[in-house]
């Protein structure tokens, strides 16, 4: 169940176990799809659970055609951390021709779906395009620690492939284990299943794209082999997602009071 209301895909990384018996920091972390919906009572519930920072992932056109609904929420920092990439309507605007009102072939059709990346491919490419981003999230989380309301909501429009990475590394560097990363990022297809995905594959059709296979898997599905090829990646590159984040500037100072901040071991025997 989503923890604000109107969203499809918001939870808590909160209580999830890690090594040494310690468990991810409760009301520290949390993760969502756009909050461009958010009804005056989850705005209130940002408050309630501690959250003070939203960090909104999206393109400045994905912004602009869906605003965050904080109104509400005055008090709530909002943070613009564009990672390019995972704006699937844009994506396929790229890749249809140029020419104004012009009509797809079945050819035409075809050879767009080939260029079509799968999701093991797009995240590889965010990732790597991607670093400092997702850097500069980490230290928003570093930097919310100073308020009295240290939570943070990370978002992008479905809550499902930038916001998913996000999510995977920060729970990485607690130190989780893999399957249960894997776990959360999988969690996000049955949310989308509710109502969201049909929007999102709706987006897509207006385009004048068939909803072929790879573009319906890329829109609503989050299948363990994508986030599985990005954390191989991470680990093939960088050797760690602390490794990663190092690479996009993140100290190790500053990596090393993040895995500490997201470690709750008040709870270890």
């Amino acid at each position: 169940m989503s923890v604000l209301e109107v969203t499809h895909n918001s939870r808590d990384l909160g209580g999830m176990p890690l090594a040494d018996g310690a468990v991810f920091t409760s009301r520290r972390v949390f993760r969502s799809d756009a909050l461009s919906t958010l009804t005056e009572s989850g705005q209130e519930a940002l408050a309630a659970l501690g959250i003070g920072t939203v960090i909104d992932l999206r393109t400045a056109g994905e912004q602009g055609r869906a605003p965050d609904a904080l109104a509400a929420a005055p008090s709530v920092e909002l943070r613009s951390v564009s990672i390019q990439g995972g704006a699937m309507d844009e994506l396929v605007k790229q890749l249809l021709p140029s020419e104004p009102g012009a009509t797809l072939t079945a050819d035409q059709i075809t050879a767009l779906v080939e260029q079509i990346p799968t999701l093991e491919e797009l995240y590889v490419a965010i990732l790597a395009s991607s670093a400092p981003s997702f850097a500069e999230v980490a230290r928003a989380v570093l930097d919310a620690e100073r308020s009295d309301r240290p939570g943070v909501l990370i978002h992008c429009t479905a809550g499902k492939d930038r916001t998913g990475l996000a999510a995977a590394l920060l729970l990485s560097v607690a130190g989780a284990a893999r399957d249960d990363v894997v776990a959360d990022y999988v969690l996000t297809e049955t949310n989308l299943a509710n109502g969201l995905g049909r929007e999102l594959t709706a987006l897509l059709t207006s385009l004048g794209v068939p909803l072929v296979p790879r573009l319906e898997t890329l829109a609503t599905k989050s299948p363990a082999t994508a986030i599985e090829a990005a954390l191989d990646w991470v680990g093939d590159t960088h050797g760690d997602a602390a490794g990663y984040l190092r690479s996009g500037g993140l100290s190790e100072t500053e990596t090393a009071r993040l895995r500490a901040l997201l470690r709750d071991t008040s709870i270890q025997d």
